[in-house]
């Protein structure tokens, strides 16, 4: 991740958890809060949870993986300075990397995270 870190401690998910703001849809929740000042800047942190509920180990890691490596390819949308945890539903299980880059992103829309500045689109394909 070229502008992102990890998510650690217990205590900076609970932080994230007490004050930022959540919001869900099938497959994901994800909670948004500004970096404090020792942290602020352009570089996010991103935290991922998955439940034993969702399933074995396994599945956790290969879910984890997915939401990151979506995270990962789409890191240059998301704004600069902010913390980030995304928790997988049980539902999640089951879905491919496209449609769990799918529900990343819509939470980042929901949470206007995402960069508003347009790109020069080629069209003429």
């Amino acid at each position: 991740m070229l502008y992102s870190e990890s998510l650690k401690k217990n205590k900076d998910f609970q932080r994230v958890y007490r004050s930022g703001k959540s919001y869900a849809n099938r497959l994901l929740i994800m909670y948004a809060l500004q970096n404090d000042a020792l942290v602020a800047g352009t570089r996010n942190r991103l935290g991922i949870s998955v439940s034993k509920k969702v399933g074995n180990s396994v599945v956790r890691h290969h879910l984890t993986r997915l939401i990151r490596e979506g995270y990962r390819l789409n890191e240059e949308k998301f704004k600069g300075g902010y913390d980030f945890v995304v928790i997988a539903r049980p539902a999640a299980k089951e879905k491919s990397y496209h449609e769990i880059e799918d529900a990343l992103l819509h939470l980042a829309k929901l949470q206007k995270v995402l960069n508003t500045e347009k790109k020069d689109i080629d069209t003429t394909v």
